[in-house]
């Protein structure tokens, strides 16, 4: 053993919130921990610290049960032995938004500094697999380095490190590159995070121990400072570690040993790391292996959670904080403890044994729990922001249509302006309860003929659907309850230019004037508008025809369907198992809508598929043979899958909406939907955390699974100089290009197992995902890479609902068009828009979706002062001059912060 070593020894423990067992077992076992813990620290002054996990919702859940132990716990934060965050919990870096991690990161920080001390590192212990922008977001947090166990070099079974001459780093340590720049110290844990565990305090058993631990120590260490973790999942803290330490001095004299922290390790292993480490850039995704111990299937495990998870994060972020910041700017109070609560609940949803899917069947069940909770909180709180707000719109210019018009706010809450179909349920009529209600003449009461129109009287066709009558409340501030009935019709309409970050008034009115007469649908089973050309083939694929282009794309949207004999954690198709897809299968076809503004074709699938895997594969899962090496085939039985399509256009889209529905009644098998693009490229691009991230469709070398699935956000592209096709989801993060020779695109949009699988056999019938299924994702063509931001454009405000209020008639500050913040920028994407709990300040954010320089201009409301870029901790940096604008690097995150007067 070499002199000169300094052994930095980390008590810790590795905390899933939930996983093999429910969330209330793993609670029981914490407190037993935490009791432990601060009895160790009172008792034993030599048991110098212990590592939180990087997580402060620990703190939140120990003193649920434990609040008496408040004022102890801080005195230990705050003597800097125990340490905290920076993160609220352990996220699933891919599984959750872009605006997710950064809450996340915000709540952690900001709770860790309440308690009065803070871990400042960039803590990613099980990540599976970390996001490119990670150094740029810790950078800008003010965290110089980023700890991790995934991603770089090859890992195993148990996560041992496999033998390999193509290391991306022949080091455990590496500088860590985003693609703007930004660098921090990476530190892998090259012996997992669990390397210094149960250190012995017998003489004879450590210098055993000891032998063998300091080879593997020594051969990825870069520097003399090597790091052992004391500690590994829900691991009890070694009490008589400073004893074991001890042991450890008297038999390496030449050796220190040291009961160190985070904070200090980094600090003395950045003094002293090699000029010549290596740079490793971007995404972390284990890409340089065989690609069986990725995990990545985990981004198709029970797709259901991850739906619920769009719609909630999408809900938050998208939605209410925008919402609430226009109710802000119009002087309303900012709910941010309200938004922080729903943030939060939702956040409990995002370990990634919890997001992943990769869990027992009771994590998943309470798990939709939080989803409902989260969004109701939302919901809420959307609703009284667009109240505030639309009750400060002027609508008196729809009085030239009569008393009786009836008028409604269209709110856009994405970056962009923005044309689309929208739904609304308006009341007609109303009688409370207080006054008396007739139902009889509220049933009959005459909408007259009526038409939409905007204030400058331009007119929409519209769909009417007569609700008839429907019970209803106020929830007024200063009064009791005041249910009554109503007279309620659902309008359907396209809602044309509606400002971006802002709203456009419409009205239903009286009028004479018949509407258009026209339709969308051209042929039998075909469909078009100005932009695209819609066929369904006798399979149910679809020819789509690119008017600006040219280009035809032929067979999209087959199905295909596979075996699946591994578990929530990696997808594994049975041996002899040939993939059924419906090309050969003969689809019913009939409209299911027909409007001037949008055209519905339903395709019908009847599908022979087998039932399920062999009997075998329970045989295999109950004698834990791992997946790699089982033998299960499918079933000879076979049962018929219906799947129904909707396809729709609609009049100025330029893409095509796509919404599959089916009852799975089906086990152990992969349903995927897929695009043939027939674009000659090596390389696709997907939507990532802050980033379009650019991809190889050939796997390393090294890769051997047959399947090369990859992480997504909000869509996945495949371009070249001519044309491009873009497929944006909502909460469908599985997809691959396969290497066919026609660079198609699949989709996963359901997957089927019915074990948890990694260290031992955990029965989880309810990931089979049976009953009734649903996945949506849009078809959208562009003229190569010209046409990629718009295409991108279009695919983040896909995920995004419309917001629509019913207002009256009345006088108000705000005209009936209007944007809260307008901006200007080729290559950047917007992100956020919220007010700043610090110091009441609007902020809002973007990224640039290219590796070019560019300029961000922001037209500000008068009532702003002064405006300054800021950090993802939102905090001020520099002053920015709007009315020249502001550079913005290739890849950069910026935010961007305005001084409310």
């Amino acid at each position: 053993m070499k002199d000169n070593k300094q052994v930095h020894i980390i008590s810790h423990t590795h905390w899933d919130r939930e996983w093999y067992l429910p969330y209330e077992k793993h609670h029981v076992l914490l407190i037993k921990l935490m009791d432990k813990l601060l009895a160790t620290l009172e008792a034993d002054p030599d048991f110098k610290s212990f590592h939180l996990d990087g997580q402060t919702i620990i703190l939140d859940d120990y003193l649920q049960v434990r609040p008496e132990k408040r004022e102890i716990l801080k005195k230990y934060i705050q003597e800097g032995r125990l340490h905290i965050g920076p993160w609220y919990i352990l996220q699933d870096e891919f599984l959750t938004s872009s605006e997710a991690n950064i809450r996340n990161l915000q709540y952690g920080i900001k709770d860790a500094t309440k308690w009065g001390g803070i871990s400042k590192v960039g803590y990613f212990p099980d990540s599976f697999g970390n996001m490119g922008q990670g150094p740029q977001i810790l950078s800008q947090a003010g965290i110089n380095n980023a700890v991790f166990g995934r991603g770089v070099k090859p890992t195993g079974f148990n996560n041992t490190v496999s033998e390999s001459d193509n290391f991306e780093s022949p080091y455990s340590e590496m500088h860590w590159r985003s693609p703007d720049g930004s660098s921090v110290l990476g530190i892998l844990f090259a012996n997992w995070y669990c390397n210094g565990n149960e250190i012995p305090t017998d003489s004879e058993e450590a210098k055993n121990y000891w032998e063998q631990h300091m080879d593997s120590l020594e051969k990825y260490a870069a520097t003399p400072h090597m790091l052992m973790m004391n500690g590994c999942d829900h691991q009890p803290i070694q009490a008589d570690l400073p004893e074991a330490i001890r042991t450890a001095k008297e038999l390496y004299p030449n050796v220190e040993f040291v009961h160190s922290n985070f904070n200090e390790y980094v600090e003395k292993l950045t003094a002293s790391v090699p000029e010549d480490l290596k740079v490793i850039d971007g995404e972390l995704r284990s890409q340089q292996t065989d690609g069986w111990g990725t995990l990545v299937n985990t981004a198709s495990s029970r797709v259901y959670i991850k739906q619920m998870n769009q719609v909630g994060q999408t809900l938050l972020e998208k939605v209410a904080e925008p919402l609430a910041t226009f109710a802000y700017m119009q002087g309303e109070e900012y709910n941010g403890h309200l938004l922080e609560y729903a943030w939060k609940t939702l956040m409990q949803n995002h370990p990634h044994d919890s997001i992943c899917g990769c869990s027992v069947d009771e994590v998943h069940s309470g798990m939709i729990t939080r989803f409902e909770n989260s969004k109701h909180v939302a919901e809420m709180l959307i609703d009284e922001s667009l109240e505030a707000v639309s009750k400060k719109i002027n609508t008196s210019g729809f009085e030239k249509w009569g008393e009786d018009a009836l008028p409604f706010t269209v709110y856009n809450t994405t970056g962009w302006e923005r044309t689309g179909t929208v739904s609304i349920t308006l009341d007609v009529k109303r009688e409370y309860f207080s006054n008396g209600v007739n139902k009889e003449q509220l049933k009959s009461f005459p909408f007259g003929q009526r038409i939409i129109v905007d204030e400058s009287g331009n007119e929409f066709s519209c769909t009417a659907e007569d609700l008839g009558i429907a019970f209803d409340y106020d929830l007024p501030e200063e009064k009791f309850r005041q249910p009554y009935m109503a007279r309620r019709v659902r309008l359907t309409f396209e809602a044309g230019n509606v400002p971006a970050l802002g709203l456009k008034t419409f009205a239903w009115v009286q009028s004479e004037k018949q509407q258009e007469d026209i339709s969308l649908i051209t042929a039998d089973n075909e469909m078009e508008n100005e932009f695209l050309h819609v066929k369904i083939n006798k399979n149910g694929s679809l020819t789509l025809m690119d008017k600006a282009t040219g280009k035809t794309y032929k067979e999209l949207g087959v199905y295909e369907d596979t075996g699946d004999i591994g578990n929530e954690y990696m997808y594994k198709q049975p041996e002899n198992d040939t993939a059924l897809t419906t090309k050969d299968v003969s689809a019913s076809v009939r409209v299911a809508e027909d409007t001037p503004f949008q055209a519905v074709y339903e395709i019908t699938h009847e599908w022979e598929i087998p039932e399920s895997a062999s009997e075998l594969l329970e045989k295999e899962q109950n004698e834990v043979v791992w997946f790699t090496g089982r033998k299960a085939e499918r079933s000879d039985k076979k049962i018929t899958f219906t799947i129904k399509t909707l396809v729709s256009l609609q009049k100025n889209g330029k893409g095509v909406d796509v919404k599959a529905s089916f009852n799975n009644q089906v086990k152990d098998h992969r349903l995927r939907v897929l695009f043939p693009t027939d674009i000659e490229t090596d390389v696709h691009h997907a939507d990532s955390i802050f980033e379009v991230a650019k991809r190889s469709i050939q796997p390393s070398k090294e890769w051997t699974n047959p399947d090369y699935s990859q992480h997504q956000q909000a869509f996945v592209d495949v371009r070249n100089q001519e044309q491009g096709l873009t497929i944006s989801n909502l909460g469908l993060n599985e997809y691959e290009v396969l290497r066919d020779g026609r660079n198609t695109i699949a989709v996963t949009l359901l997957r089927s197992v019915g074990e948890m699988g990694d260290w031992g056999h955990f029965p989880t019938p309810e990931a089979q995902c049976l009953g009734e299924q649903s996945a949506s994702f849009r078809i959208y063509p562009s003229n190569g890479e010209a046409g990629g931001a718009k295409a991108y454009q279009d695919a983040y405000q896909y995920q995004i609902p419309w917001s629509v209020k019913q207002t009256g008639i009345h006088d108000g500050e705000l005209p009936a068009v209007h944007s809260f913040l307008q901006w200007e920028s080729e290559n950047l994407a917007f992100s956020s828009l919220k007010v700043s709990d610090k110091t009441g300040d609007v902020m809002a954010r973007w990224f640039n979706i290219t590796d070019k320089d560019s300029s961000l201009a922001v037209h500000t409301p008068d009532d702003i002062g002064k405006t300054y870029k800021s950090n993802v901790l939102e905090e001020e940096k520099e002053t920015i001059n709007n009315e020249e604008g502001h550079s913005v690097r290739g890849h950069e995150i910026i935010t961007v912060g305005f001084e409310k007067r």
